[in-house]
């Protein structure tokens, strides 16, 4: 599973460096983007596509890795009970990160990102994860739902988009326009994303096991610590960051 740290049963470090690279990249880009909120470097981060489709590919790699990590899981005969323990850690920082941007953000507060998509997708996930070939035209069909969605709800069923667009059931991804929220993560496209990577995790655990079991070389381990426990970093980071660029700040402040 992602965001997990055990040593109960081996582990491919492979995947756990992978996960480590997306963290980086994620550090990175939450780095700029506070700058920007501090106004000491101003980007549009809802429009610009130098960081719109950065975004798309951190995520991406993040639930393609969640994947991998179920199809492992389940190689293993990982039992419910196990995933139950981590899935309710991952709805937990969930509901710290919308109270944390409520209070950051009020009017546009985190109510459905990366951790809450996470959850309900890693759920699909586990349920679906004996499906076989199939994972592979199904994540396909999710990856193009919301565009489907969109040229129908936009068409010949616009009555329904007001309420597919509403907070109810925009957490589906099946919407006309993008809610105004700091971070949004719905179940479409990116159970698609989840689904590739779990049936890609199954072909090269069953064909191609060595290219997850190959060596991460030493000067790279520090990105299999990161991934290893990549939900505590990532809860830690921004508070991390915030309060260091604040001091910062107070810091310019009484300078002058």
């Amino acid at each position: 599973m992602a965001f997990e740290s055990s040593s109960a049963s081996p582990r491919l470090v492979s995947i756990d460096a992978l996960r480590g690279v997306a963290m980086l990249w994620m550090t990175v880009f939450h780095f700029c983007f506070d700058l920007d909120y501090f106004g000491w470097w101003e980007q549009d981060f809802l429009h610009d596509p130098r960081w719109t489709l950065q975004r798309t590919a951190i995520v991406s790699l993040f639930v393609f890795c969640a994947g991998l990590s179920q199809a492992v899981a389940q190689q293993q005969s990982l039992g419910w009970s196990r995933f139950w323990k981590r899935w309710w850690q991952v709805v937990a920082c969930a509901a710290l990160v919308t109270l944390g941007s409520w209070l950051m953000f009020p009017r546009s507060f985190i109510y459905f990102g990366i951790l809450h998509g996470m959850a309900l997708m890693l759920l699909v996930a586990r349920l679906t994860a004996g499906w076989g070939f199939w994972l592979w035209p199904l994540g396909l069909a999710a990856v193009l739902a919301p565009m489907a969605a969109q040229a129908l709800l936009m068409g010949g069923l616009s009555q329904w988009a007001p309420l597919l667009d509403s907070r109810t059931f925009n957490w589906l991804g099946l919407v006309t326009r993008k809610p105004f929220t700091e971070d949004y993560v719905p179940l479409l496209p990116w159970l698609g994303v989840m689904w590739w990577g779990l049936a890609s995790g199954n072909w090269l655990l069953r064909c191609r096991r060595h290219w997850l079991t190959f060596p991460v070389p030493r000067y790279a381990m520090s990105l299999v610590v990161m991934g290893r426990w990549s939900l505590s970093y990532y809860m830690l980071h921004q508070p991390a960051m915030i309060g260091a660029m604040t001091a910062v700040a107070w810091w310019l402040a009484q300078a002058k």
